[in-house]
């Protein structure tokens, strides 16, 4: 079986660029959002949180799903964007 690549592709760097909108223009800082993903029952410190932000780690379902929770969006806005009004 070939191993999978780790390359971060165009979705997952779409995905990191809104989720840090969202949380930036809620007012929250890395920590803050880290606890409601947590408090959601998926454990996530700021230091797991900003690689993802940061497209320099792949995000999997269950954390991507949790995250656009702490955020109150649907997963789908982080996978799409943000919408310009």
């Amino acid at each position: 079986m070939a191993a999978r690549s780790r390359e971060i592709d165009p979705v997952e760097i779409r995905a990191a660029r809104t989720i840090k909108i969202l949380r930036t223009e809620s007012g929250l800082v890395q920590r803050q959002l880290a606890d409601r993903v947590t408090a959601l029952g998926r454990p996530m410190s700021n230091t797991m949180l900003s690689p993802i932000e940061h497209a320099q780690h792949r995000c999997d379902v269950d954390d991507l799903v949790a995250i656009a929770e702490a955020l109150l969006v649907s997963p789908l806005v982080l996978l799409q964007g943000p919408t310009t009004p």
